[in-house]
């Protein structure tokens, strides 16, 4: 019988039982056992680790695994919480993820192309006020980040009639969209961009990208969402640009600090839609079964699945 895999999570026992099951139901020749449930024996033995925001302390205590596979597709927060001397990390890449992601980005995009949160005051105000339609042709998506998620978003986009630009750190190519990148390309997709869609990971390039000097450089009245992480915009400078109206809205899913603490302004302030993080959410099911297919291959071949690149940060 191969030797116990580890499931180290910062979940709730009764979350991480479910998480446990699906996994165990797609890896029924393997091992597995929660951390907590291990003996120091058994922590010894363990060949790999499947991790959900693992404590650092736990992982240690697992010297002689040769890999870790997350559950999540964001890995900044493990791959700073690990440090480098950690053994190789693959994220999960889902194609079930990007789909759902980009369903959301093109709802939320619909949610500002027809003005609900104008019509939202409206209603508040007790007023019937009609606005002109606005053909989605004449209105510019602009994408930053166009790793799996952003091309999955890019075709839902233009599939919907938006016209779609991209931004990226490295020179890429999208189908139908022109694409930008380096610090020349970031002014220009933020200049011509109507909305602008933040999914780029969190790296020590990306956090405090969009700060007060590049939130001028938007067109004036374009709105915002952020389905990426919290600290790639700079909360001070985003709450400036809404008071002053240069920004029209901002839609966030994901914060500095989450669950958003009550004190936020962004909680009561007019132009902000807050989401409690449910742009892309994991399914367990397909991510249990990618995470077995990867464990599978790895018995069978003795190779690793493509791991995260630790400079670039994913």
């Amino acid at each position: 019988m191969p030797k116990p895999l580890a499931l180290v999570t910062r979940m709730d026992a009764a979350t991480e039982a479910i998480w446990k099951d699906a996994l165990s139901e797609a890896l029924p020749e393997e091992t597995l056992m929660a951390f907590r449930e291990m003996t120091p024996q058994q922590r010894d033995a363990a060949e790999m680790a499947i991790v959900a925001n693992p404590d650092p302390a736990q992982v240690a205590q697992l010297p002689n695994i040769a890999w870790i596979h997350s559950l999540w597709a964001g890995v900044e927060r493990l791959v700073a919480e690990l440090g480098a001397d950690a053994p190789p990390i693959v994220r999960l890449v889902d194609p079930e993820l990007a789909r759902v992601m980009a369903e959301a980005v093109l709802a939320w995009t619909y949610y500002l192309h027809r003005d609900m949160p104008a019509y939202r005051k409206s209603q508040q105000a007790g007023q019937w006020a009609p606005r002109d339609y606005r053909h989605p042709r004449d209105i510019t998506v602009g994408l930053l980040g166009l790793g799996e998620l952003g091309r999955a978003a890019a075709g839902r986009l233009q599939a919907a009639g938006f016209d779609v630009i991209g931004w990226s750190r490295r020179e890429a190519t999208l189908e139908g969209a022109k694409t930008f990148c380096g610090e020349d390309g970031l002014v220009q997709v933020l200049a011509a961009s109507d909305i602008l869609v933040c999914l780029l990971p969190l790296t020590g390039e990306t956090r405090g990208l969009l700060d007060a000097r590049r939130l001028a450089q938007m067109k004036h009245g374009a709105a915002i969402v952020n389905f990426a992480r919290g600290p790639i915009i700079v909360d001070a400078d985003l709450i400036a640009a809404l008071d002053a109206g240069r920004l029209s809205h901002a839609v966030l899913d994901v914060f500095e600090q989450e669950p958003l603490p009550a004190v936020s302004p962004f909680w009561a302030h007019p132009a902000v839609t807050v989401l409690p993080h449910i742009s892309g959410p994991t399914d367990r099911f397909t991510a249990a079964g990618i995470v077995a297919a990867n464990i599978r291959r790895w018995r069978q071949t003795g190779e690793l699945p493509k791991t995260i690149d630790r400079s670039a940060g994913y």
